[in-house]
């Protein structure tokens, strides 16, 4: 695997990421349960922007100084791209997020706790599944255009299929664990398990720590073939990928309010999948640049987002009317 990560390099990034969440967990209120305000949380996310933007810059420069100014170019805007491309994919997450905890009816204040958990959680799994998908495309190429086909397919099918109200009661996993495990009838706490009689029962906090988890295993699958599309280098892949999970929990308690007024955001995001499995798709004949492709993800992001306000804007001005 073609890598411009040396061992220091990856040794110094898993520090980060272990010291990030070590100091949530024991010196920011990880282990607290309380309610994540709009300040808090847009406060988090700029701090969690600005560390993957510092990130990118401490790149740019280590590499500048070592192999030269076209590679750290080319570099650091591998990173950004795969950095906005994860966060724009991850406003999905955002909405089963929503689902999930409005099926269970878990309070906010314990909905920090579960996530903090799932973004841990998360950081394994595409760990695992990046070193996977960079082996694999290391050792057989045309895995590559099997990952654009995919890409479209799901970029088709978000822009063609209604989507109705999902029924999690239906959900196989949930309907397993109900099945095979003794879950109690209401939310202990920020509890997980509990012993009763002195047998071990599965709260309902468990069961949406699973079902949090599955859901981002979910997602990952069309995000990592995307960052692949911009990258094959396992070592931007996996550190932009990690830096937009770090983030994810402060982007969720600042969108969870108004995730309904991005109305056109899931088109916005199918048109992005379908212009990286394009991408993909056509490589061997053109290679598209990547500061072009930079600029068309954040333009589609960006016009989903603006029209998306203006529509609901236009709406609730109706509604005030009558």
């Amino acid at each position: 695997m073609a890598t411009i990560g040396t061992w220091w390099m990856w040794a110094g990034f898993f520090v980060l990421v272990l010291t990030f969440i070590l100091m949530d967990l024991f010196l920011l209120g990880g282990r607290k349960a309380h309610k994540v305000g709009f300040k808090e949380a847009a406060g988090w996310s700029v701090f969690w922007v600005s560390v993957a933007m510092g990130f990118a810059a401490a790149l740019w420069f280590w590499l500048d100084a070592t192999v030269g100014r076209e590679v750290a170019n080319l570099r650091a805007t591998e990173f950004v791209t795969g950095y906005l491309i994860e966060k724009s994919l991850a406003v999905d997450n955002v909405f089963v997020w929503l689902m999930i905890f409005s099926y269970f009816a878990v309070p906010v204040e314990y909905q920090r706790r579960v996530l903090l958990y799932g973004v841990v959680g998360a950081i394994v799994l595409r760990t695992v599944m990046i070193f996977a998908g960079a082996v694999l495309i290391a050792k057989f190429h045309w895995i590559l255009y099997l990952f654009g086909a995919f890409l479209i397919v799901t970029g088709i099918k978000m822009l063609i299929v209604s989507e109705g109200e999902a029924d999690l009661s239906k959900n196989p996993v949930l309907r397993w664990m109900r099945g095979h495990l003794r879950i109690t009838d209401r939310i202990e706490d920020e509890s997980f398990t509990l012993i009763r009689d002195g047998v071990r029962w599965f709260t309902p906090m468990f069961v949406v720590l699973v079902l949090v988890e599955i859901s981002d295993v979910i997602f990952a699958v069309d995000s990592i073939p995307a960052i692949f599309a911009i990258t094959t280098d396992p070592f931007i892949v996996l550190t932009s990928n990690i830096f937009a999970i770090l983030g994810l929990r402060a982007m969720y308690f600042l969108l969870a309010d108004m995730a309904d007024r991005f109305v056109y955001l899931k088109h916005a995001l199918a048109l992005v999948l379908l212009f990286i499995g394009t991408k993909m798709m056509i490589v061997e004949w053109y290679k598209v640049p990547i500061g072009i492709s930079l600029g068309v993800v954040a333009a589609i992001i960006t016009t989903g987002v603006v029209l998306s306000l203006m529509a609901t804007r236009r709406s609730a001005a109706k509604l005030t009317q009558h």
